[in-house]
């Protein structure tokens, strides 16, 4: 069993081409045991983003902190705390941060 709190997770830059103030932190991984799913916790400075890509592999999102948006069919749709996505495999999607505070929030995946 792991526990930790996510401060204890180093927080790493996300370097793909199109990323910008962003940071990601494997909460849990294949290293922690875990075969399944990998949590990840991704960090979006005020005016960051995550590349826009699309990938084979499902993943869900839940807004911890601060408020976000998540780019759908051309459009950005605002995230805040307590908001769930689903991102089915395929399809199109950035997350942004447009407020003047972090925006946090977890990404499930398969492992």
């Amino acid at each position: 069993m792991k526990i930790v709190h996510y401060e204890n997770v180093p927080a790493e830059p996300v370097t793909a081409e199109g990323a910008r103030e962003a940071s990601i932190r494997w909460l849990i991984a294949k290293e922690d045991g875990a075969p399944n799913f990998v949590m990840r916790m991704f960090e979006l400075a005020p005016g960051g983003q995550t590349p826009l890509h699309t990938h084979a592999n499902e993943h869900e999102v839940f807004a911890v902190e601060g408020e976000g948006s998540v780019w759908r069919d051309g459009a950005d749709v605002p995230l805040t705390p307590g908001t769930a996505v689903f991102v089915p495999g395929g399809e199109k999607h950035c997350f942004k941060n447009p407020g003047n505070k972090p925006f946090r929030f977890l990404c499930l995946i398969p492992a």
